[in-house]
Formats: structure tokens, C-alpha cells, sequence
């Protein structure tokens, strides 16, 4: 009971947070273009969130974060939970971290709006061809020193085994010759049951692997990149059941 009522109260908290300090957030980041006071306010939804419901995260081998260079980070993505928990462990590289996005979340009204404005690339999981624009556009971004997150499961785990990876981040970073930082999250089975939408106290563990380096790679190197990158995630979550 107390588990939900805090769910609700973080629902109706952050929704509040985000009419009233949000949305105008929002419009000066169109305006202006600079997307800096977006990500601080985004960082503090965040904390605020997780504050509310009980939700502490805790970082391991934060020495891995390559904060003087351009890299992508691979997290495993199981649940609603992990991608702002990786956000916010990446909070010292705020603005100059992106994420590549499943592009069906485009319908989704003012979070559309949020993720333009914050330079988040949209990538087409159904079909290869639509999807090299946005890889292109990624590899460019990188090059210029933006790091991205991408969850190359592609969707979430219903039973919290690694699904099969895509390759897209691994291409983008093959292109742009920068390192792949392994990220696993754990923790967020026990915040969130299956079929259940309450939130429940816990601690999420983001754990960052050494990275993975492409320098020298090409793309035929790829499917063993990616062969190291799910390794080295899958080694540092616990086996489920």
C-alpha cells in the first residue's frame, strides 16, 4: 500500500513538475537553442522522480566514463527504469550526451518536442534502410565530441535476459572510431514487477565496464565488437530466476 501511494505521488509530482517547470523549459530550449537549462532540469525530474518513490542509484566504475572524449554507452534495457538511471549516472557529461531513441516514441506529443530539442536521434527498428540516415547523423555527432546512450536490445526484456543485440550503435561508433562503454543496470526487477505499474523502494546498481575500443575497426569487425559488449554486460547482471 505505501509502495503505491508513493507511485502515485511521484506520478502526479512529476507531472506537476513537468507543467509547471517543464513545458516553459522546453519552449526557451526552442527558442534559444541552447539545450543546457533542458538537461538541468531533465537531470533534476530525474532525482526528484526516484527521490519521491524511493529509488536510489548507485554507480559503479565511474572511472570508465570517458568525460574528455566522444564515446557510445550499451545498456541493457529491461524496464522503464533504466534509461533515466543511465541519464543520470551521465549527469557529468551533461549537455554533451545523447540518445538514439526508438523512433515510435516520435508519436508521443511535447516528449517529441523534448528530445529534438535535445538533440536525440530517432532510429527505425523495422527497417534497415530508414535507419542509416540516423546512424550517419549519430557517427557525425560523435566525431564532433557527443557521446551517446543506445540500448541495443532494441526494446525492453520481459524476462530480464539479454535479448539479442542490434547493431546500430555499433555501427555509429565503428564510423566515428570512438570506444563502446559496456552499462549494466540491475536492480530494476525488484523496483518493478512484471504486469504492475508500483514503484517500489530500491537501489538500482549502474555499473560502467571498461570500454570496448573501435580505433582501427571497420565494419566487418562489428559482430565481434558486439560480441564483447554484450559479454562484458551480461557477466555483471544477475542471473535471472
Amino acid at each position: 500500500m505505501v509502495a503505491a501511494i508513493r507511485t502515485f505521488a511521484t506520478f502526479a509530482g512529476l507531472s506537476a513538475y513537468l507543467l509547471i517547470v517543464g513545458l516553459p523549459t522546453l519552449l526557451w530550449t526552442i527558442v534559444s537553442r541552447d539545450p543546457r537549462v533542458l538537461y538541468r532540469v531533465g537531470g533534476f525530474g530525474v532525482r526528484f522522480s526516484f527521490a519521491l518513490c524511493g529509488i536510489r542509484v548507485k554507480v559503479v566504475g565511474a572511472e570508465h566514463i570517458q568525460t574528455g572524449r566522444a564515446a557510445v554507452y550499451a545498456a541493457n534495457h529491461a524496464s522503464n527504469l533504466e534509461p533515466p538511471a543511465v541519464f543520470l549516472a551521465l549527469r557529468s557529461l551533461f549537455p554533451h550526451i545523447a540518445v538514439v531513441y526508438k523512433a515510435e516514441l516520435r508519436k508521443v506529443p511535447i516528449l517529441v518536442w523534448a528530445f529534438d530539442a535535445a538533440g536525440f536521434v530517432p532510429l527505425e527498428r523495422a527497417n534497415r534502410g530508414q535507419s542509416l540516415p540516423a546512424v550517419d547523423a549519430a557517427s557525425k555527432a560523435l566525431t564532433a565530441g557527443r557521446s551517446f546512450v543506445v540500448f541495443p536490445e532494441g526494446t525492453r526484456s520481459r524476462t530480464g535476459e539479454l535479448l539479442p543485440f542490434k547493431k546500430g550503435g555499433f555501427i555509429m561508433a565503428i564510423q566515428a572510431q570512438v570506444p563502446i562503454v559496456p552499462v549494466a543496470v540491475s536492480g530494476a526487477s525488484a523496483a518493478m514487477r512484471r504486469g504492475s505499474m508500483v514503484i517500489r523502494p530500491t537501489t538500482l546498481q549502474v555499473e560502467f565496464a571498461p570500454p570496448v575500443q573501435t580505433a582501427g575497426l571497420d565494419f566487418a569487425d562489428r559482430a565481434a565488437v558486439v560480441a564483447a559488449v554484450r559479454e562484458a554486460i551480461a557477466v555483471r547482471l544477475p542471473q535471472p530466476g
